[in-house]
């Protein structure tokens, strides 16, 4: 059994507020960075205190950078498609929003967007399509990754596409998918079938056991989540732990990426407000809960979120973050030049609205001002630091140097390629910095040797 319902409202119903005396036992256990029990999760969850909150956000940066080191990881999502045959009561692109316009990316529009992500610095995107087969099917999705690879410099390709077979998770993983993305949205099974009434996402359990059948198939690297405001934030945010354990206990390696989606307004939906409302600090506490629980994936927040808030969270264990996002077909070069709110022919429907519209540029100079060493790595993924080989250098302690190494490679080519209004000096200084915090003598002058390789003009140089 993937969720065990039954055994988690229990724990949600045992979990009062916790006695301090066992929050310092369930923290000093979760610095060791090996993962918490779902019944500590839900302890951490249920604790409401400022002061032992700010000291469970402590422990969620201290295990992140335990982990990870500095490192934040930029991308940017590329919606291919707003076709849709379900009906989820809360998305823009749900087949009965009568007033959605609808647009599927031709190949060359794809490699158009594409390049101008990679015009603005980017290396690593992520592919999002929405779920109706005959436009958007595995065929479609194949060439897209294939017209991408040949046609730019992206070096990574993620996916976020509907549940499918194994054959079809196959072609998938050999056109160089390197994380394949679904979320359950909600794991509430009576919320999930009134969210999802109609089309092929109303089967809970089909979409549940996705990522069984995408690793069987040969993706080692999975991404889940569920979207916070559906249901209690506790119970989803615990099953969503659970989701990860199971694919560690059948599999040896957890999610690879654990998102935070929170429920935002979006044009044609009927649901104008969260059914559960999750307030910033209770979202902080769902971050850090999962970074503790999970310390070896990769917890993403997305620009649903403001600006200060994202600021925020990369200090309580978030590690990835998109940058300048976009949610509809089209959005970085087709609807390019608009004017107030007349639309276009060529517009198309977003799937949600977003709320930090900082490009890549300013990010990275956020992260750095903040502290933070911003990172463009695509590197595990092409030299087979995967699956349970990466679960198990992350949980050992051995995969920070490597994420500090990498970004500081991919910070130097952005700062000489793109960098401009400052953040190449800033960059440069960051550079510098993360170099001298190096500790291993024979990893810094590696890494030196590398930088300055990339400084006469080579470029993907990588750990």
């Amino acid at each position: 059994m993937i969720i065990d319902a039954e055994k988690i409202e229990n724990i949600l119903s045992h979990t009062t507020q916790t006695a301090v005396s066992l929050i310092d036992d369930i923290l000093a256990e979760a610095g060791a960075a090996h993962g918490l029990s779902l019944e500590h999760a839900a302890a951490l969850l249920s604790v409401e205190e400022p002061a032992l909150l700010q000291r469970i956000f402590k422990k969620a940066g201290e295990v992140k950078e335990k982990v990870f080191g500095k490192r934040i990881v930029l991308f940017a999502p590329l919606y291919l498609s707003n076709e849709c045959v379900n009906n989820c009561l809360y998305c823009g692109f749900r087949k009965d929003n009568r007033d959605a316009v609808r647009k599927t990316l031709t190949i060359d529009e794809i490699i158009k967007e594409v390049k101008t992500l990679e015009g603005m610095g980017f290396k690593r995107i992520l592919l999002v399509s929405g779920e109706d087969p005959k436009v958007s099917g595995v065929d479609y999705l194949v060439d897209a990754v294939k017209v991408v690879y040949e046609n730019t410099g992206i070096r990574i390709i993620h996916l976020n596409a509907p549940p499918m077979e194994i054959e079809d998770f196959r072609r998938l993983k050999d056109s160089g998918v390197g994380v394949y993305q679904a979320f359950q949205e909600t794991y509430h099974r009576p919320t999930y079938k009134t969210m999802h009434p109609s089309g092929q996402k109303k089967d809970y359990d089909y979409r549940l056991h996705v990522m069984d059948r995408a690793i069987e198939a040969g993706f080692e690297d999975v991404g889940i989540g569920a979207l916070l405001g559906l249901y209690d934030y506790r119970y989803d945010a615990l099953a969503t732990i659970a989701h990860s354990q199971h694919l560690y206990e059948k599999f040896g390696s957890h999610a690879h990426t654990i998102s935070v989606p929170r429920l935002r307004p979006a044009d044609g939906s009927p649901i104008s407000h969260a059914p559960f409302p999750v307030s910033d600090r209770e979202f902080k506490k769902i971050i850090a809960v999962y970074r503790l629980a999970v310390p070896c994936a990769g917890v993403v927040v997305s620009t649903r979120e403001s600006s200060a808030l994202r600021d925020e969270v990369i200090r309580i264990g978030a590690s990835q973050i998109s940058a300048g996002s976009k949610t509809e077909p089209g959005g970085y070069t087709l609807n390019k030049f608009q004017i107030s709110n007349f639309k276009f022919q060529n517009d198309s429907t977003e799937q949600f609205s977003t709320n930090d519209h900082r490009g890549l540029e300013e990010m990275i100079g956020a992260i750095a001002k903040n502290g933070f060493l911003p990172s463009l790595c695509a590197t595990c993924y092409r030299v087979g630091r995967v699956g349970a080989d990466f679960t198990d250098m992350t949980l050992s302690g051995n995969m920070e140097k490597f994420c500090q190494a990498n970004a500081l490679l991919t910070l130097q080519e952005y700062v000489l390629d793109y960098a401009k209004n400052g953040v190449r000096e800033l960059g440069t200084e960051l550079i510098a910095k993360g170099v001298e915090e190096i500790k291993n003598t024979g990893l810094k002058k590696e890494v030196l040797k590398k930088l300055h390789e990339i400084r006469q003009g080579k470029r993907d140089v990588f750990f």
